[in-house]
């Protein structure tokens, strides 16, 4: 017999498939408690708001681009700086596929986006963290000497991930038919160009 499921799991599994299919900014923590099976009043016993179970979505059940950089910074082991770069690329378009549809409609409601912006400002967190680990990333291979001295880091992660941004949004925009001109090509080859690119700029 399965072990039933804790109150934050189901919590978390609820709000994933209500963030999937209703977005963000509809998504109530009233009705994820509903769907999760448990009261307002026990959901909030785990969770200080919507956008702390927002942030576990993210890290919990979607692809995170995070743990990878952590580990490409403290090692890459026999792994080139382009493998890594386009391993990050890989990650970081699935990311982006997987978020965009459930953040967009934040942006339809300017308060409720300012609510959510404050909400991860007091988690210590946001959407800039992706770019951040990846500059760091980039300046510990400038350390190690496999790019070169005067690369950007914050510039080459800003160009490396608003590509897979971008590409995430034409592939949303067009219901992910693969468009000549759209960035929507396979995820592999793109990604793989992508890395290419951005290392001749500093490799």
């Amino acid at each position: 017999m399965p072990t039933p499921k804790s109150t934050p799991a189901r919590v978390l599994d609820a709000a994933h498939e209500l963030l999937r299919t209703t977005g963000l900014a509809r998504t109530t923590t009233k009705e994820i408690a509903r769907a999760a099976g448990c009261s307002e009043a026990a959901l909030y016993k785990h969770f200080a708001n919507k956008e702390e179970i927002f942030v576990r979505v993210l890290k919990e059940r979607l692809p995170s681009v995070g743990p990878l950089l952590e580990e490409l910074t403290a090692d890459p082991g026999e792994r080139s700086v382009e493998e890594c770069l386009t391993a990050v690329a890989r990650r970081a378009m699935d990311l982006y596929a997987q978020t965009l549809p459930i953040a967009g409609s934040l942006f339809a409601e300017p308060a409720l986006l300012r609510r959510h912006r404050e909400g991860l400002a007091e988690l210590g967190t946001g959407p800039h963290e992706p770019r951040d680990q990846l500059a760091r990333y980039l300046r510990r291979e400038r350390d190690r000497g496999r790019i070169r001295a005067d690369a950007d880091p914050e510039a080459a992660a800003a160009l490396l991930l608003g590509a897979c941004f971008q590409r995430a949004f034409f592939t949303a925009f067009s219901e992910g038919t693969a468009t000549e001109g759209t960035g929507t090509e396979p995820a592999g080859d793109f990604a793989a160009e992508l890395a290419r690119t951005v290392l001749t700029g500093i490799g």
